[in-house]
């Protein structure tokens, strides 16, 4: 028996998500579903390919078994700083007697923005069409059936390391996996969380992981702008150890327990205890002592975005506003502060319009990618596979350094 199987793999600084689903008419239904922490993984690169795959290897173990079947194929989510993107412009002559325009036309616009010249060590990772042209009119979103004798494309092209491809691909097939599609994360976290009219009005998606922070621009129903920085929320996890010389795994449990991006948020201002370590006894601080130290790079983080939002010349198409996802966006207060920034309405997304099974799962921000990653992205390649069922930035240290100093001179007084 044949079924229409996708498996879609987020390899994320702090975790690899793993999500086997089928697709039955327009809807899809979650077989199955694996985390498995992630110690491979550096800011969205590939730091060590044995840790990487055996990631891999836990999480779809874990898919597979909840699922109660093998996959091959796995859509693979990219990130890190190496992406970059492009405008392209460029066009193809209609030659068939009726000058009708088909797929095939539409195929050979891609294949001519593939011979464009990029830097050696890169490659296209998506060709998206943003708008049509035929014979010099523009606004047309699909031009197969219509007729004319110049077919031209202004196409979103995203590129990417090709060693930091190699390193991804290595990894997925050490760990016995091969991939069907590389789609780019942010685009991945958009298919899932955004809604068709806020596409149309204009949005902008911020994806904040663990290792880097993944933003998409849409307009007019077709992408617009996308950029990944290196800065997310193992930076903040990392100014808390800092600031309150606490281990790790004690600073990612403040800042998910009771972490604030913002102090006018802040429900009630309680004293939290914190363990102790070698020779120092337990100790108390205020949560607003920890939100200070979360705010001071959460505004920075957004300020980089705003910046990046203002020079791509697409801040003021914004007109939906600011969707934020990623497990970054489950800090209490992330909505106040990123209207505060960016002076646009915020909310958080969560992943939208899926079927049975397992949906609810993973109806949550961290989860937005690999949500995607089994919809497809349009205007690339499908990313269904039929399969046989089996049984069975540096931060802005200036003021980062200073609030160190601040709570420092706090723990000098207790």
């Amino acid at each position: 028996m044949k079924r229409n199987i996708i498996a879609g793999l987020d390899l994320g600084t702090t975790k690899v998500g793993a999500v086997i689903a089928e697709q039955i008419e327009d809807k899809i239904d979650i077989l199955g579903f694996g985390v498995a922490p992630s110690a491979g993984l550096n800011r969205g690169l590939v730091a060590n390919i044995a840790k990487t795959s055996e990631a891999i290897k836990e999480a779809m173990g874990l898919a597979s078994n909840r699922a109660d079947l093998d996959v091959k194929f796995v859509n693979v989510g990219v990130a890190g700083e190496h992406i970059t993107s492009l405008r392209h412009r460029n066009y193809v002559t209609i030659n068939n007697q009726e000058k009708e325009i088909g797929q095939a036309d539409i195929n050979r616009l891609k294949e001519d923005v593939r011979t464009i010249r990029i830097p050696s060590d890169r490659q296209i990772l998506h060709i998206i069409p943003e708008e049509f042209f035929i014979d010099h009119q523009g606004g047309i979103d699909n031009p197969i059936g219509m007729c004319g004798s110049r077919l031209e494309a202004l196409n979103h092209v995203v590129l990417a390391s090709t060693p930091a491809m190699q390193n991804i691909r290595k990894s997925v097939e050490r760990a016995g996996f091969s991939v069907q599609n590389y789609i780019l994360q942010p685009i991945a976290s958009s298919v899932s969380v955004l809604d068709e009219n806020e596409q149309d009005l204009g949005v902008a998606l911020i994806d904040i992981g663990g290792g880097t922070t993944d933003i998409a621009v849409f307009h007019e129903k077709t992408i617009k702008f996308t950029k990944v920085i290196g800065v997310a929320g193992n930076q903040v996890t990392n100014d808390i150890r800092e600031a309150l010389g606490i281990v790790t795994a004690e600073a990612e449990k403040l800042k998910k327990e009771y972490g604030y991006a913002l102090e006018e948020a802040i429900i009630k201002d309680e004293d939290i205890y914190i363990k102790g370590v070698g020779a120092r006894g337990n100790i108390k601080i205020p949560i607003s002592l920890l939100t200070q130290i979360i705010h001071v790079r959460m505004k920075e983080l957004f300020t980089l975005i705003d910046n990046e939002l203002r020079q791509s010349g697409f801040k003021s198409k914004i007109k939906a506003g600011i969707v934020l996802t990623g497990g970054g966006s489950l800090l209490r207060g992330i909505t106040d502060l990123s209207e505060d920034v960016f002076g646009a309405p915020t909310r958080i997304g969560v992943p939208l319009e899926l079927g049975a099974g397992l949906s609810d799962e993973i109806e949550s921000p961290e989860f937005a990618t690999v949500a995607g990653l089994i919809k497809g992205v349009p205007g690339t390649t499908s990313s269904q596979a039929s399969i046989n069922i089996k049984n069975r930035f540096k931060g802005n240290k200036f003021n980062v350094s200073s609030l160190i100093r601040k709570v420092q001179e706090f723990f000098d007084e207790l």
